[in-house]
Order: C-alpha cells, then sequence, then structure tokens
C-alpha cells in the first residue's frame, strides 16, 4: 500500500488517499483500489504539519500489519467444504456504535431494574436492543425482527412470544423511559431547551373500522384511512425531547398544551421559546406558553389574516434589504387572543407581540411552482369534471368555482352547476408569493434571529421524514393499542439515538448515510471464531472515532469482537 497524490486540475486543489495495487483479471493490467481516502492535502494540513510524510509512514504500516495478519492467519481451504447452515455466516459489526449509545442513554438500566420486580423469564432489555438496532438498521414488522436477531454477535434467548408479550410491559413503561432518556440527555450530550421545536404528524392505518386510537382524522397524506397522530418536541441541538400520540380526530392545535404540561412536570426545564408553524398559533396556546412564563415564535397566516394586516404586507413602505432577493419589517402590535376561561366561557384576552414580516423572491419563485400541476389540475377539472370526485380533486378544487359535490359518493354535480376557473381567488394568491409573517413574544429579539430561530423548523420536518423513510414506522404490523403504543416509543428511540450519532460525527453525514455504512460493516464467519470483514469508509471512520471502536481490522476473532461489545456497555 501507498501514498497516492491526486490532483484536481479544475480546482488545483490535491486529494490524498492509500491506496493497494492489484492486478485485473481481464486485462491483466495492474490496477490500484482506494484502502483509505484522507481528504484534501490544504485540510490536512491544518491537523497535521506534514501530512504526506505521516500518511506515507501510516501506508508503510498498513502493509507491515496486512503482512503480519497473513501470516498469523492462515486459512484452511477445502475445495469439498459446505455451507453450514445451522449457523449464520454473515453478523452485522456497526451496530456497536448504536449499542455504544444505547448504553450511554442508560436504557440497560432502565429496563434492567424494572424487570426486577417482574415475573418474566425472558430479558426485557435484550428485546429493546433488537427492536431498536433492527429499527435502525433493516426495519420491518416484529416476526421479521425476531427471525433476523442472529446477525448480531449478541445472542439473544427469548421467543416470538416473548417478542410480543415484551410491548405491552414497554408501553406501560412509556412515560417514565421518556424522563430517563431526557435526563441521559442532558448528563451525556447537553440539553438546550431555550427554544424548543414541535409539529404534528400522523400515521395511517389500512384498517375498514376504527377503534379509540387509530380515527379517521386529516391525513397529512389525504388518505381516508383511520390514522394517529404524533406530536413531537425537539430541543434546539435538533434531538428530541419527547413525543405524544393523540386519536386521530385531534385536532393539531389541541396537542401542543397536553405535551408542554407533561415536560413541565417531569423534565426539569427553564424558560422554554416554543417554535412552530401557524396550525398551532391559537389564543389558547399562546395563553399557555404565557402563563407558564414561557415565550413562543409562530408563523402566521397571510392569506387568511384580516385586512388590516393583508395590507400591512403588501404596503411596501418600512421593508429594508435584509439580503439579495430578501426584505424584512417588523412592527409590535396588540393582539386580541380568544381563551376558555374558569367558567368555560371564550374570552378576549390582549397581548402584546412583535410581528416580522419578510419577503423572499426565492420563496415567491418556489410558490408558483408548487402551485402549477394544481392548477393544471384545475383545468382538467373543469374541462372534464366527470374524471374527479371530491378526494381525486384535493389540491385543484381550490381554484374552481361552482364546485359542488354530492354528499353521499362524493361525485361532482355538474346538472345546474358549472365549475369555472377562479381567477380571482388564484390572483389574490399571487399577490402574496414569497410573503410570510411571523409572531412571536419575544419582542426584544432582532428580526433576523427571529426568522433564523423560525427556520430551525426543518429538523423536526426531517425528522418526521426519517421515521417515516428510513424507520419505516409505518405500517406498524401490530393492532393492539398498548402494542402500538410500544412500537412508536421504540421508532422514538431509534431516532434519537440516530440523531446523536449524527451529533457525535459532527453532522457530517446524513441519516441515510450513516445506517447504509452501519450496515455494510459486516463479517463473514472464515473459520472457528474467526471473521473476515470486508467494508470500511470516512463514515465508518468518522462513527469509530466517535465511539471509541476501529471498523478498519479486516480479520477479528470472537473474542476481540466480544472486547468491543463490552467496550460500548462501559460508562
Amino acid at each position: 500500500m501507498y501514498l497516492k497524490q491526486i490532483p484536481n486540475k479544475k480546482t488545483g486543489r490535491t486529494f490524498l488517499a492509500i491506496v493497494e495495487p492489484y492486478l485485473h483479471k481481464e486485462s491483466g493490467n495492474t490496477r490500484t483500489k482506494t484502502v483509505l481516502s484522507l481528504g484534501y492535502l490544504e485540510d490536512l494540513r491544518k491537523e497535521i504539519d506534514d501530512p504526506i510524510t505521516h500518511y506515507k509512514q501510516v501506508a508503510r504500516e498498513m502493509t507491515q500489519e496486512r503482512k503480519e495478519m497473513r501470516l498469523a492467519l492462515p486459512i484452511k481451504y477445502n475445495p469439498g467444504e459446505t455451507i453450514d447452515t445451522s449457523q449464520v455466516q454473515r453478523k452485522n459489526l456497526g451496530y456497536t456504535a448504536l449499542s455504544k449509545i444505547y448504553h450511554e442513554l442508560g436504557l440497560h438500566t432502565f429496563t434492567i431494574n424494572r424487570q426486577r420486580n417482574l415475573k418474566i423469564k425472558y430479558s426485557l432489555n435484550e428485546i429493546l436492543k433488537m427492536l431498536v438496532f433492527q429499527r435502525i438498521l433493516d426495519p420491518g414488522s416484529k416476526k421479521y425482527t425476531f427471525e433476523h436477531k442472529d446477525m448480531y454477535f449478541e445472542k439473544y434467548d427469548f421467543s416470538l412470544t416473548d417478542t410480543y408479550r415484551s410491548l405491552s410491559r414497554l408501553a406501560s413503561y412509556t412515560d417514565p423511559l421518556l424522563t430517563s432518556l431526557h435526563k441521559n440527555v442532558r448528563k451525556n450530550y447537553g440539553r438546550d431547551t431555550s427554544n424548543v421545536y414541535y409539529d404534528v404528524t400522523n400515521y395511517y392505518f389500512e384498517i375498514e373500522d376504527q377503534d379509540e386510537l387509530r380515527r379517521k382524522g386529516v391525513s397529512k397524506e389525504h388518505r381516508p384511512d383511520p390514522i394517529v397522530q404524533m406530536g413531537l418536541l425537539m430541543d434546539n441541538n435538533g434531538l428530541p425531547i419527547t413525543y405524544k400520540l393523540f386519536s386521530g380526530n385531534t385536532n393539531d392545535c389541541n396537542t401542543l398544551i397536553p405535551v408542554l404540561m407533561d415536560i413541565r412536570k417531569e423534565y426539569d426545564v427553564g424558560r422554554m421559546v416554543v417554535v412552530a408553524d401557524k396550525g398551532l398559533n391559537t389564543g389558547e396556546n399562546i395563553a399557555c406558553n404565557l402563563i407558564q412564563g414561557d415565550g413562543y415564535i409562530y408563523s402566521q397566516t397571510i392569506r387568511g389574516a384580516n385586512k388590516e394586516l393583508k395590507d400591512h404586507v403588501l404596503d411596501q413602505a418600512g421593508y429594508r434589504k435584509y439580503a439579495e432577493g430578501f426584505k424584512v419589517k417588523s412592527r409590535l402590535y396588540p393582539r386580541e387572543i380568544t381563551v376558555m376561561n374558569k367558567q368555560g366561557r371564550k374570552v378576549k384576552v390582549p397581548v402584546d407581540e412583535k410581528q416580522v414580516i419578510f419577503y423572499s423572491e426565492k420563496y415567491a419563485h418556489r410558490a408558483k411552482i408548487e402551485r402549477e400541476p394544481a392548477l393544471l389540475k384545475a383545468h382538467e377539472l373543469v374541462n372534464d369534471p366527470g374524471k374527479y370526485n371530491r378526494e381525486t380533486s384535493h389540491g385543484a378544487a381550490k381554484y374552481v368555482k361552482d364546485l359542488v359535490f354530492d354528499k353521499k359518493t362524493g361525485e361532482i354535480l355538474t346538472v345546474g352547476h358549472c365549475p369555472q376557473l377562479d381567477l380571482e381567488k388564484l390572483h389574490q394568491e399571487e399577490l402574496f408569493d414569497g410573503y410570510y409573517a411571523i409572531v412571536t413574544s419575544e419582542y426584544k429579539m432582532s428580526d433576523e434571529d427571529i426568522i433564523d430561530t423560525y427556520r430551525g423548523l426543518w429538523k423536526i420536518e426531517e425528522s418526521f421524514r426519517i421515521t417515516k423513510s428510513e424507520l419505516e414506522a409505518r405500517p406498524a404490523y401490530v393492532s393492539r393499542e398498548d402494542r402500538i403504543q410500544a412500537h412508536f416509543l421504540t421508532c422514538f428511540i431509534s431516532l434519537l439515538m440516530l440523531r446523536i450519532l449524527e451529533l457525535k460525527t459532527e453532522h457530517k453525514f446524513s441519516p441515510a448515510r450513516l445506517i447504509e455504512s452501519i450496515n455494510r460493516a459486516s463479517g463473514s464467519l472464515l473459520d472457528d471464531g474467526l471473521y473476515l470483514f470486508d467494508y470500511f469508509d470516512e463514515v465508518l471512520k468518522s462513527i469509530g472515532d466517535a465511539v471509541g471502536l476501529d471498523f478498519n481490522r479486516k480479520y477479528l476473532r470472537i473474542g476481540e469482537i466480544n472486547k468491543m461489545l463490552a467496550h460500548t456497555k462501559k460508562p
């Protein structure tokens, strides 16, 4: 192996990599394969005085280590030997990084302590580990997860029935477990709750009959199936704090107060500024924030606002340039919020808040592009209304007037009605393209800081995307309410662990890339207790550095692997 310097003619920069020559079978020519990508010479000089000399020596040491390994590990070769199907021949090693975080979060301590009071033979800790690790690396049903438990080096001794039974136990511990996670996050990674981000999503269930939890409601995916609502709270570092499940017919705006009340009682947090979108911007939520001594930063609808605010937005007086194609203005403005008093009557209460209005050319352009599909559908709907119904016309119906649906079938009624494009509605909507409004109790904050803080909501939106894509939280494959609760608990723990791994690796890699590399860090059984590993990359190097593990060993005996596992369990 040797150090290769690869110049980039376009940028003038030089990339360093340790490569290994090999003979290409088809061409007969000598080629090289990259063993370790190091980075650009200019960047490496910030950490090492003479990167070239340093990494030449590293290449020599890697070559010597390879030679010694070959001498020390003679492999028996028997052409007639068959595969032993009584044991799994390939196992994953990358999950040891997850094991490190699992133990830092004290999940083993929590489950072991709870089990002392239970008359069960299976290990609750082992099952939770398996459910969480598999949810991150290869999500599937509980049966699928159980059937793949042998992909790990740890031996799990429990049955599929034990796995299902454990879900009821885990569900009963949800609240104290979430509190324990919060305390360990604060202890080991730091917890910044000066700003907290809140949002709601839902998960649909393909079932015919509703129950107490799975109810029909406003689906984010515009499906008619029963759904379960999830409210998620995230801290200023992008780490989830807690979550709560609600029945599918619960309005988004009614989910925030229960979540805030729970953490006020159990989580020992100071003053928080709650950041959320316009769906949470209600009088009750604002009153709750202020009564608790907290603050808020909410977006404010413009198109659905009163005439005074609309006129203020379009009035160009007071705007100042914030950046190229971006302008902003703000004002202190009294507002009346409607709240319920102790007698159960709605009353109006005055509050002083700051309004921040900003305009972005980029956002205006994006709004027009995003509107195009709905407008095309609206044209089709007007020309051929028989092709659409209440459900399939979603998104386009608002641009069509004289549109009437049959109350029973949802079909569009055309007798006595003539659907037409609502050009006035379109014009009014286009007027506000690119304009956004934020209202806040934090009147001392600068406009720029308020906007930047609000933009942090993308982190929680990404967290929901991760749970639905990488973690495949839906479908749940369980039907009992307690098991549904446990399912989403394991999804939350998995999300938290992924976010912590991102934090440990300095946000250099996406969750999808972290998962891919951990999955590829797998080894095949060569001989009794000896495994061959065939993948290493910059992601695994960064993960290994963060958790104190070396994933660059090509050969490992089971004793060495057990030492790595033992390291992950140390406090």
